[in-house]
């Protein structure tokens, strides 16, 4: 007897769990050359604000969380996602990517790069402020918060990659849209349920720009925005959205970022503390 094929249904990742989305809706997902490869879960506007609420749970802890630890934990998702390498490349592959192999080992030194930051940055960004008053003044960056994520629609894993790491590294929780078409999306987030990054820290969505891109920009217990897009409609509607509530946005090009500790700082606050010293 020949063996049964079960094409994979692809479901959402929200606070370290695999629901399917609660309208019920998939994405088909077709090979380059139009053949049926999977289902994945369309994630609703509900789904979205779901994602938010565990991810500002998730965010406290993680922002406390040492930087040795944070570094530890990107290292281990670059580890785990080194171990299954022949699974994305396949993926990658079936969706029409002619690169599959220099993209996974992309993926993976963006995760070494930004763990090799984890506890670098802090001392790049910080400050000793000369003050005319008998005061001691410094600045340190502090994670924004709860971030929202549209990564490039390229359907890259370096590229989804290249906008989680450094939000992540900055001890920021986020919620990532990712491109529908992107079958490797709720694999990599098998990656990330096995690494030891905490429930909530990081939750992934597959479904469609012009229904969740403005949810993104208008939720109001949403810090920061971080939109991948070359469609100058679209950028500026986020930002009008965005306004509404003062969050921080950081508009980038439709295409992976390159490894940076900018696009860390772009995700932390600057605090700056004034203390007395002795005349």
């Amino acid at each position: 007897m020949s063996n049964l094929s079960i094409p994979k249904t692809y479901k959402l990742f929200i606070g370290g769990k695999f629901p399917r989305t609660e309208s019920g809706r998939i994405l088909e997902i077709r090979g380059a050359k139009g053949a049926f490869l999977a289902n994945a879960s369309r994630a609703s506007r509900k789904d979205f604000r779901n994602a938010v609420v565990v991810s500002r749970k998730a965010a406290g802890a993680w922002a406390k969380s040492t930087a040795y630890l944070k570094g530890q934990i990107l290292y281990r998702i670059a580890e785990v996602l080194a171990g299954r390498s022949s699974q994305f490349e396949a993926e990658l592959t079936a969706q029409g990517s002619s690169n599959a192999e220099a993209d996974v080992a992309g993926a993976i030194a963006l995760l070494v790069h930004y763990a090799g930051w984890s506890d670098k940055y802090q001392a790049l960004f910080s400050s000793v402020n000369p003050v005319a008053s008998p005061h001691f003044n410094f600045s340190v960056p502090e994670p924004t918060g709860v971030v929202s994520t549209v990564a490039p629609a390229d359907g890259s894993l370096t590229g989804l990659v290249s906008v989680m790491a450094p939000v992540l590294v900055g001890g920021n929780s986020q919620v990532i849209l990712t491109s529908g078409k992107i079958l490797s999306a709720i694999s990599f987030a098998e990656v990330l349920a096995t690494s030891d990054v905490p429930a909530g820290v990081v939750n992934i969505l597959t479904g469609m720009r012009d229904e969740l891109v403005p949810e993104f920009a208008k939720h109001m217990d949403v810090n920061a925005l971080l939109l991948c897009s070359d469609d100058d409609a679209e950028k500026k509607a986020v930002e009008l959205e965005a306004a509404e509530n003062l969050k921080r946005v950081s508009l980038q090009a439709d295409k992976a970022l390159s490894p940076s500790p900018y696009h860390i700082l772009d995700f932390q606050e600057i605090k700056t503390t004034w203390h007395p010293v002795g005349v």
